[in-house]
């Protein structure tokens, strides 16, 4: 198997730290070397040859080879079981829905929000329990930190150059996080968008910074979600009025009260799609009242369906906690669900 990319011989571990950040080859952090077995390593446990093309920017025309996903996963402190679900990310993130130029290149400065499924999962030991949208294990951490390194060494998405990020937010870093699949009773994320059950999965989302909120003082159903709709609300005023795909985290003791008033996630989506919409006037309340004009009384829903919401089950087993994770901007991107090492309806 023979690499095409430029081999750099280096005399030592810290030359190697410096010659990467000097040229701009990192994210700020240190890197793995990426050597020649252990990128050929990624490769072999994927079964796939260096020059295979993964896919196109379709904006710039850039092509995405596994070669270079390869070299920057192993960067990224990514072990070889861990490449099928980088591979699999690229492959949802290179489809034209996604947006990942505009996503990549905006003043609004969100990340890529991945959502791992299926039992690849417990194989690589991708942990949707305690401290699950903050670095909670290797695995996450590593393939969320391969994609970003993948954006800026594959499509030159280095702030102040392609990424026009005005302020960005920690998960540009990484941002990843497993399901909860054996705490909870509901379907997982990938199976509500397609995949069939048995099959791992990947989506992806341009999203913002998680806005985390707190309900201990409840049991229904309603009562808890509200918290959840008004975060959204918020975000509508503050942020982007537009709809578009959100993303709930829902921690198991939240989970509990729905799961015991027997509620699914297509409760929990229809139940936000209803609550979650505001009145253009309700910008003047927040510093807008010249955009409002004389629509104030338009409606926006958060939502254009329930189907948009993704419901995630995730975190620790106590606290009455959650997040909201907000789109980048309305339905310009739309979350794409990728299977991991197989084609579903291609």
């Amino acid at each position: 198997m023979a690499l095409a990319s430029e081999h750099i011989e280096v005399e030592d571990i810290t030359a190697l730290q410096e010659l990467y950040h000097s040229r701009g080859w990192t994210d700020g952090l240190p890197v793995v070397p990426p050597t020649p077995d252990a990128v050929k390593a990624c490769l072999d446990w994927a079964l796939t040859p260096p020059d295979q093309l993964i896919g196109i920017e379709p904006v710039r025309g850039r092509a995405v080879t596994a070669e270079k996903i390869a070299i920057n996963a192993v960067m990224a402190g990514c072990l070889p079981m861990h490449f099928p679900l980088v591979v699999c990310a690229w492959t949802a993130l290179l489809q034209s829905e996604f947006l990942l130029h505009g996503a990549t290149s905006s003043t609004g400065g969100c990340a890529v929000l991945m959502v791992i499924n299926g039992d690849v999962r417990l194989e690589i030991g991708a942990s949707g329990g305690f401290s699950a949208l903050g670095a909670s294990d290797r695995a996450t951490t590593a393939i969320g930190r391969a994609i970003r390194l993948g954006l800026i060494n594959i499509l030159d998405v280095r702030p102040g150059g392609v990424d026009r990020s005005t302020l960005g937010h920690p998960g540009k870093l990484s941002f990843c996080v497993a399901e909860d699949e054996e705490g909870c009773d509901w379907q997982p994320l990938a199976q509500q968008r397609g995949i069939p059950p048995g099959a791992s999965a990947v989506t992806v989302m341009a999203a913002g910074a998680p806005r985390q909120i707190m309900n201990e003082w409840t049991t229904q159903p309603e009562e808890i979600l509200e918290t959840y709709a008004a975060e959204i609300r918020a975000n509508m005023r503050h942020y982007s009025i537009w709809s578009g795909n959100y993303a709930l985290v829902i921690a198991p003791q939240h989970r509990t009260h729905l799961h015991a008033a027997g509620w699914s996630k297509t409760d929990v989506a229809e139940f936000i799609h209803r609550r979650a919409r505001v009145h253009r006037r309700e910008w003047a309340d927040v510093g807008k009242a010249s955009v409002v004009r004389d629509r104030g009384d338009t409606e926006y829903a958060a939502l254009p369906s329930p189907e948009d919401l993704l419901v995630i089950a995730a975190g620790g087993p106590a606290g009455g906690f959650g997040a909201v994770i907000p789109p980048w901007l309305g339905p310009k991107s739309r979350a794409v669900t990728a299977a991991v090492g197989a084609c579903i309806n291609c």
